[in-house]
């Protein structure tokens, strides 16, 4: 006899997990592949909304991974990455922020991405507070989220450069904290912590025992005097509570590649290890390869695509400022213009949705972020749409209806 089956309801065994319950798709990504979407069925689209460079990845990479694929390294890997690319990313940490590392205290992952959602994983459980200046990269809250833990927001503000303040920091501490996470140069805003925020910062941490994560993923993409610097550098104490996370996917255009990395306390990395082995085991193999060939490129290739956005980002803060209602955030890094949207009459939404349909430009609402008055442009377009995508944006501004 034939089982009756309720199908208006679904089976306690399809039930979705909580920890997913408070987890939301990226609006990032959503938008932009409504973008593309648009764009495939004939619609002029230019998209602001991208996270990666408009350039190539560079012809030594590829060369490299073409010939790894030739001399058939598709294997299995050890799972915290190849020791040659390992051994690379302790000789960038000491190049470009004077750490020292060993490759016991590295562990590669598949993206920047990865890295961060692995070691929240290691170090939170249930109810740990993870601290995050807002506005703040749309992952960072739903990591915490998967783990368990609750993330707690801490307010910047555009009129303070939407630099993090040690007082704020301390405000929001309670004895759940256990995370701090820092992003300079910032996504969405393109703010720099300079070293005396840091030092500032650094206090807070080490006084409070804190783990301070820092995202350096846009570290080569400064502009003006702008000078990078880690906080893992600013002494032993605070060092041996810091993780640095860092990747190849920004700085050599390879974010399809998914190759990231991070630094810190050895026993940490080492159960990092552990639950990549249970997940997805080691990166793919050539990417690993390529990822060695990047990180072997001279400086003066990451200048030459530096200069180019400086250009770039001068050229989109400069035509912004003319729209009506718009109120644009000079990027010190990164490659985002963060815009202040409020006195157009419409919600960031609202606006995006009106940009989309009406002159076809794909930008991204702040609400992702943890600003309702802010929408975030990228200039990592080319300069052609730069100029075309904006003036639509500029003429919308002034005609369109508030």
């Amino acid at each position: 006899m034939a089982t009756d089956v309720n199908l208006d309801k679904k089976s306690r065994s399809l039930k979705i997990a909580e920890r997913m319950a408070k987890v939301s798709a990226s609006a990032t990504l959503k938008l932009t592949a409504k973008a593309k979407e648009m764009k495939a069925k004939g619609f002029p689209v230019i998209n602001f909304g991208a996270g990666e460079p408009d350039f190539d990845t560079p012809q030594i990479v590829k060369d490299e991974g073409a010939k790894s694929l030739a001399s058939g390294f598709t294997k299995y890997t050890p799972t915290s990455g190849i020791p040659e690319l390992r051994e690379a990313v302790c000789r960038k940490f000491k190049e470009d922020q004077g750490l020292d590392y060993t490759p016991d205290e590295v562990v590669v992952s598949c993206g920047a991405k990865h890295s961060l959602y692995n070691l929240i994983q290691v170090l939170c459980g249930p109810e740990d507070e993870i601290l995050i200046p807002s506005p703040y990269w749309v992952s960072y809250p739903e990591m915490a989220y998967l783990a368990g833990a609750v993330p707690v927001p801490i307010e910047t503000r555009q009129s303070e450069g939407f630099r993090l303040k040690p007082e704020a920091l301390r405000k929001m501490i309670t004895g759940r904290s256990k995370i701090l996470v820092l992003n300079s140069p910032s996504n969405p805003t393109g703010a720099v912590l300079e070293e005396k925020d840091l030092k500032a910062i650094a206090e807070v941490v080490v006084e409070k025992d804190l783990v301070c994560v820092s995202d350096e993923i846009y570290e080569y993409y400064l502009y003006g005097k702008n000078k990078h610097v880690s906080i893992a550098s600013l002494g032993p104490e605070i060092k041996k509570r810091t993780f640095v996370v860092n990747g190849t996917s920004k700085s050599y255009s390879m974010t399809g590649l998914r190759i990231g990395y991070l630094a810190g306390d050895k026993d940490v990395v080492r159960k990092i290890g552990i639950l990549q082995d249970h997940s997805t085991s080691n990166p793919a193999s050539i990417s690993q390869k390529m990822a060695v060939a990047a990180l072997g490129l001279p400086k003066n290739y990451r200048e030459e695509v530096r200069s180019k956005f400086e250009k770039r980002m001068r050229r989109m803060v400069e035509l912004l400022s003319t729209a009506a209602g718009f109120k644009p955030f000079s990027p010190e890094g990164a490659f985002y213009v963060f815009c202040d949207i409020s006195g157009t009459g419409h919600s960031p939404e609202e606006l995006c949705e009106e940009l989309l349909e009406k002159v076809h430009v794909a930008v991204i609402p702040g609400k992702s972020f943890g600003s309702d008055k802010h929408v975030r442009f990228s200039f990592a377009s080319s300069d052609r749409d730069i100029e075309e995508g904006l003036k639509r944006v500029i003429d919308w501004s002034k005609k369109g209806p508030k």
